[in-house]
């Protein structure tokens, strides 16, 4: 029979700044740099263990905005399902870390999915990290964040024809215009 999967949550963690950062930490048990999130308390909605679990994790108060989404990997041979919010850090360190966590590093976007210890995480972050930045004001969302791929994007996109060149154009405007109205909550 099927265990149960475990419900945790947590955040992309941003500070305001000249890039943005995202917070990540080190776990001191395995060593491993990962997002801020935990386990749901018995009782505990996903959000309120996600305020919770940032909190303790990186010692920083968060406001609390958007759903971003759900990653959901095997964690000692059971489903982990993790509901992930935009946070933004509010002023400086509020309280000691946890003593599960070794340390908070807060870094641009390119730096932090570069220092992620696992795969899954890094995934999750390159997909959903500009989308938090965007939303946060932080980044012209015309612009996209750069990636290890823009170089070849921009080789590809230099071969379109005039034509193809603004369908492509319109396609991002109609997309962001799409994602702006569901982190609006209007989709």
């Amino acid at each position: 029979m099927a265990r149960a999967p475990v419900m945790a949550a947590g955040g992309i963690v941003l500070r305001r700044g000249a890039p943005p950062l995202v917070a990540i930490v080190r776990q001191r048990k395995r060593n491993e740099w990962v997002l801020p999130k935990g386990k749901l308390d018995d009782g505990e909605t996903p959000k309120q263990a996600a305020h919770r679990e940032v909190l303790e994790e990186t010692g920083h108060e968060v406001a609390i905005q958007e759903f971003l989404g759900t990653l959901v990997y095997q964690s000692g041979g059971r489903s982990k399902v993790v509901h992930f919010w935009r946070m933004e850090a509010e002023g400086g360190q509020v309280r000691e870390l946890m003593n599960d966590i070794k340390a908070v590093d807060w870094l641009p976007l390119d730096d932090a999915l570069a220092r992620l210890s696992r795969e899954y995480e890094r995934a999750f972050l390159t997909q959903v990290g500009p989308i938090a930045i965007a939303a946060a004001g932080l980044a012209s969302p015309l612009e996209p964040e750069p990636t290890l791929a823009t170089g070849e994007i921009d080789a590809a996109l230099q071969t379109l024809t005039p034509v193809e060149a603004a369908s492509v154009d319109e396609l991002r405007h109609g997309l962001l215009q799409k994602v702006r109205a569901w982190l609006r909550g209007e989709a």
